[in-house]
């Protein structure tokens, strides 16, 4: 098991150390790349595998627990925020909005193979499309609705699943172009990844830490409601497993910085959360694998 677990998370670490690498020598600009792949490689991948995809009633368990897996997190704050007197707007959303664009994808991929691709771009579509809906209306004060359909990856998507549900083919030519062009996405992330941890700082070190664990509970409750109330085949209830207890995603910390929401505060729980990554992801896997 030790040594599977290994195999499975040494080419995903092994990126973001390459990453940090980069970003520690080089010190290259990596805004304008994200920019890049969120607008351009992550699009194509999220179209060629969802235009692919057989979707019909049976992915229904699958989004349901998506869907769980992202609000529960958000209900199970509310209390803990009043008992801790920690502010709602910063310490929820990262509890809710995961890294499963850059770590979860090429996770998921590496431990169960292509066949995971689909299934875990459809839980990253479900997550952004979340993030850049509730997580803007909990953030802001005015109507997302304007920024969403302008998103790419909406877009993208939209267009894939109009696609899908009607029928319609794709001419192979572009569908290859666009499994080509989303073939970029994962190393990009992993690397931007690695880069971002250059930013760390020891005064960061206790937020981090209680993000962590907080992250674990909270995902842990919504993983047992999943478990006990949704149906789901072998391979996405473990796939959940690793979904449910991910660290904090990046974009919490860009949407904090935008809406001034205590930006320091979500830098520290995103870097540190996804530095801490490397202790509770072996953890977790071990578990996924054993069920």
């Amino acid at each position: 098991m030790l040594q599977q677990v290994v195999g499975i998370l040494f080419p995903v670490f092994a990126l973001i150390v390459v990453g940090f690498i980069v970003g520690r020598w080089l010190k290259p600009d990596f805004k304008p790349i994200n920019r890049i792949n969120m607008d351009t490689f992550t699009p194509a991948l999220v179209f060629s595998s969802l235009v692919a995809m057989p979707l019909d009633v049976n992915q229904v368990p699958l989004l349901s627990a998506s869907i769980v897996a992202v609000l529960m997190p958000g209900l199970v704050m509310i209390p803990l925020c009043r008992l801790s007197k920690l502010r709602y707007k910063t310490w929820a959303p990262p509890h809710m909005f995961r890294n499963s664009g850059n770590l979860a994808i090429p996770l998921f991929t590496y431990t169960f193979g292509d066949s995971a691709l689909a299934p875990a771009v459809l839980l990253f579509v479900v997550s952004a499309c979340l993030h850049i809906s509730v997580g803007l209306t909990l953030l802001s004060e005015g109507n997302p609705a304007k920024q969403i359909i302008k998103m790419p990856i909406f877009l993208a998507a939209m267009s894939a699943l109009i696609l899908n549900f009607s029928g319609i083919g794709v001419w192979q030519p572009l569908y290859e172009a666009t499994v080509l062009l989303g073939q970029a996405a994962v190393p990009v992330m992993l690397l931007s990844l690695g880069a971002q941890m250059c930013n760390m700082r020891l005064s960061g070190l206790k937020i981090g830490v209680l993000c962590t664990l907080q992250s674990l509970f909270t995902g842990a409750i919504a993983f047992a409601v999943i478990y006990f109330f949704i149906p789901l085949p072998t391979m996405q209830l473990q796939m959940m497993v690793l979904f449910t207890m991910l660290p904090p995603a990046v974009m919490n910390y860009l949407f904090a910085e935008r809406f001034q929401i205590e930006p320091a505060k979500v830098a520290s729980m995103v870097l540190f959360g996804n530095f801490f990554s490397i202790l509770t992801l072996p953890l977790l896997l071990g578990f996924a694998l054993s069920l």
